[in-house]
């Protein structure tokens, strides 16, 4: 998943973005809100993670404007304002969730799996196909019983097909969501990593489109 961190606390920032990495998620950090609206103009993103005091501005006027404009994408607040009436004043502008700093990271990460499966129309976390059950939540697959170790960006992909059952995927769309602005992409990446998948899961288990993209296969 592509993130989006608006946070100008240098060190908090720093630390969730390490955290969100760690998790196996894309991300892409700003200090302030016109770089934000400048990178969620240029898309791709699947969740952003919003602090509410920034050098330029407030985070809730941003989400309202953002809303206003049809944006759909999932946004969690991170701050310190920790009154009643903060958090009503953020999930009213149209916020998923809601945490107060300080806080676990692993909490974070719990919270961002959780709005990623509302978001994806399957709140389930387990899910089986075929030989292999997958468990959204701890990011685990395993096949015939039996435990895959999949690679950071092996994750994020296979996630992406998991999430859009028989939704057919561009390779311009899954470099979105395995580098930020930053990563330099080489041209087979996707190819390689659909390889990869391949090998560890089963030849079935991505659908080559030709020309086209990939879609989760059927066993």
């Amino acid at each position: 998943m592509r993130v989006l961190l608006i946070e100008d606390d240098a060190a908090l920032g720093a630390a969730v973005r390490d955290q969100v990495r760690a998790d196996g998620h894309t991300v892409d950090w700003v200090t302030r809100l016109d770089d934000a609206g400048a990178a969620l103009k240029a898309g791709g993103f699947e969740l952003v993670l919003l602090d509410l005091m920034l050098p330029d501005g407030r985070g809730i006027p941003f989400l309202k404007a953002l809303r206003a404009e049809g944006a759909v994408v999932p946004v969690i607040i991170l701050t310190a304002l920790d009154q009643v009436s903060d958090r009503i004043d953020g999930l009213n502008a149209g916020a998923d969730d809601y945490l107060v700093k300080p806080f676990d990271l692993t909490e974070l990460s719990a919270r961002i799996g959780s709005v990623a499966r509302r978001y994806t129309g399957n709140p389930n976390p387990l899910i089986t196909l075929g030989p292999l059950s997958v468990d959204l939540a701890a990011r685990v697959v395993k096949k015939d019983g039996r435990k895959v170790q999949l690679t950071a960006r092996e994750w994020v992909l296979f996630e992406a097909f998991v999430q859009r059952p028989g939704r057919l995927l561009s390779k311009p769309q899954l470099e979105e969501r395995l580098y930020s602005f930053d990563d330099s992409v080489e041209s087979n990446a996707i190819e390689v990593h659909v390889s990869r998948l391949r090998k560890k899961l089963g030849r079935w288990v991505v659908q080559t489109e030709r020309g086209l993209g990939y879609r989760l296969g059927t066993p």
